[in-house]
């Protein structure tokens, strides 16, 4: 399917059952059929999880985002060691989303840096290699001690944006940690930069503070790599209005959605908010604005690379 059919010798393609939709469209893009799995409970809830038909010797690719419930991750580290046991030749890890990714560093006494744990489970569970998108800081790819693609949903983003016909864009950046990102998009669709001046008071909760750049009478577009309860883009869009943007758009890769987000999203003016489908996004989550856009074929081709010894780097051109 548009050249990106891989030989099925050699290689096995393993969906954990985090996010069908994703692992689906992989399949369909690879035009492969994924292997056969086992993934049951015990009457304790414990994970059992089964690989139905010969690995070894082969290179196997195992999507499967860890996003909560902690069940996700767990079924990952199962589907992993199964491999690994099975001989299979080569284990990647696909995971489209890096859950606990934003505890990377020690800020508080006596805090746990869970994505570093996170990163070392999967590489003790015996994975080899990891393919992951829009990870909270790049930084965070050396934490682990094996090779890692990251890759980047911008692609996908400048092909949706690059249709609309918008009004003297500029992108803005929710925070200075984002500005890097903001500035990739503004180069690609011939926008301007702003930079939004925020306090974050605790966990969840923010405050805009200021916006640095002109914003007046222009379609602005917030970008972030996730939106979790939504505060920081319903504040920053209300914010941005307040000071004259015309159109303002939503655009984040993660749409973990948590709490009250889909109430803030819906009564925030806003005219889009786009997303990926990094996470799975029950069906009582979706609403007016929202647009859900697939890296499947991004994933599908970063995974035909890896397993015929091509360069990923293509994939970031766009």
């Amino acid at each position: 399917m548009d050249g990106l059919s891989v030989p099925s010798h050699g290689f096995k393609l393993i969906c954990g059952t985090s996010n069908k939709r994703l692992s689906d469209e992989i399949a369909r893009n690879l035009d492969v059929e994924p292997a056969k799995l086992t993934v049951s409970r015990f009457a304790d809830g414990e994970i059992f999880v089964r690989i139905d038909e010969n690995v070894r010797g082969n290179d196997v690719f195992i999507v499967q985002p860890t996003n909560p419930p902690g069940d996700n991750i767990m079924e990952l580290l199962l589907l992993i060691d199964a491999a690994r046991r099975a001989s299979a030749a080569r284990i990647t890890c696909v995971m489209p989303y890096y859950g606990y990714s934003r505890q990377d560093r020690k800020d508080q006494p006596r805090v746990a840096i869970g994505a570093k744990l996170l990163a070392n489970m999967i590489v003790t569970a015996g994975a080899d290699r990891v393919l992951g998108l829009d990870f909270h800081q790049h930084a965070l790819q050396g934490f682990f001690d094996v090779p890692v693609d990251h890759l980047y949903a911008a692609p996908v983003f400048v092909s949706h944006y690059r249709k609309k016909d918008l009004h003297d864009l500029v992108v803005v950046a929710p925070d200075v940690g984002s500005a890097k990102m903001a500035r990739g998009f503004a180069k690609r669709l011939n926008g301007s930069l702003a930079i939004i001046d925020k306090r974050r008071p605790r966990p969840n909760v923010t405050e805009v503070v200021n916006v640095v750049g002109e914003v007046e009478g222009r379609d602005c577009m917030l970008t972030d790599d996730m939106i979790d309860t939504a505060g920081t883009v319903a504040e920053a869009a209300r914010a941005l209005k307040d000071l004259g943007a015309r159109d303002v758009y939503i655009c984040a890769t993660h749409a973990l959605l948590s709490g009250p987000a889909v109430e803030r999203l819906s009564a925030a003016p806003i005219k889009e908010v786009t997303v990926t489908d990094t996470v799975a996004i029950p069906q009582d989550k979706y609403f007016d604005q929202l647009k859900v856009l697939s890296v499947g074929e991004l994933l599908s081709k970063a995974i035909r690379y890896i397993h015929s010894e091509q360069s990923v780097s293509s994939l970031f051109e766009q």
